[in-house]
Formats: structure tokens, C-alpha cells, sequence
């Protein structure tokens, strides 16, 4: 029983979560433009960054005539020491669009590959071989 007792205070005492380290703000701007535009910026003591840049766009769409198109980046390190940086634009026509060196990009396309997908992409249509428009 004693050895239980001794085990579970050690656990409590050593198991338990460790506070974290608190972070401050060293910098943050905050402002909205009359035309509907925006920007915000902070930089906290841990080495966090990040900013965004937003404006308002008109469009042909009658049900969204105005959309907020948006760019920025954000930058960290992890936890294993690796410094990431990321820039990403943000629109109706491409959707979030990020881009970093530590994001995962598919491999190239083989060569045979590609050379069958221009001569597809060379062909006339179905509709252009049947005559009709």
C-alpha cells in the first residue's frame, strides 16, 4: 500500500502538465479602410509573425457582387526547431492558395506520361469530330 501511495505522489508530482511559457504581443495594427479593405499585423516574443492584407473585389456574380480577396503569411518555429514560413493568397477565383517550403508537393509527372496527355490534349473533341457546335 505504501508503495502505491509513494508511486501515485510521484506521478501527480512529476506527471503532471507543465505550465507554458506565457507569450507576449510585441507589436499588432489593427485597421479596417473606408472602401472595405483590410490589414492586421502582430509579432509575439516567441517568434511568431504573421500579417494579412484584404480588399474588396466586384465581380460579375449577381448574388455576390463584392468578395474580399486576401493575401498575407505567417511565420514559426516548431517544435523541432524548424523555422516555417508560409505566404498564401486568398480569392473567389483560386481559393486559399498557400505556398512554403515545408508544405508536401506532388511528384512529376513521368515523362511517357505527359507526352500522352498533350496528344489528348491535341485531338479535336467528340463534339468538333461529330460535326456539331
Amino acid at each position: 500500500f505504501q508503495i502505491s501511495l509513494l508511486c501515485i505522489c510521484i506521478f501527480n508530482t512529476y506527471g503532471a502538465p507543465q505550465g507554458e511559457k506565457e507569450v507576449k504581443i510585441i507589436s499588432q495594427t489593427n485597421e479596417i479602410a473606408p472602401d472595405g479593405g483590410y490589414s492586421w499585423s502582430f509579432q509575439a516574443d516567441n517568434g511568431i509573425k504573421a500579417e494579412e492584407t484584404g480588399t474588396l473585389k466586384k465581380t460579375n456574380d449577381p448574388e455576390n457582387p463584392q468578395v474580399i480577396t486576401a493575401q498575407g503569411n505567417y511565420e514559426y518555429t516548431d517544435k523541432e526547431g524548424n523555422k516555417i514560413s508560409l505566404t498564401y493568397v486568398a480569392d473567389d477565383e483560386g481559393g486559399f492558395q498557400p505556398q512554403g517550403a515545408h508544405l508536401p508537393t506532388s511528384p512529376p509527372i513521368p515523362p511517357n506520361i505527359q507526352k500522352a496527355l498533350d496528344w489528348i490534349a491535341s485531338q479535336p473533341s467528340t463534339t468538333e469530330r461529330s460535326g456539331r457546335k
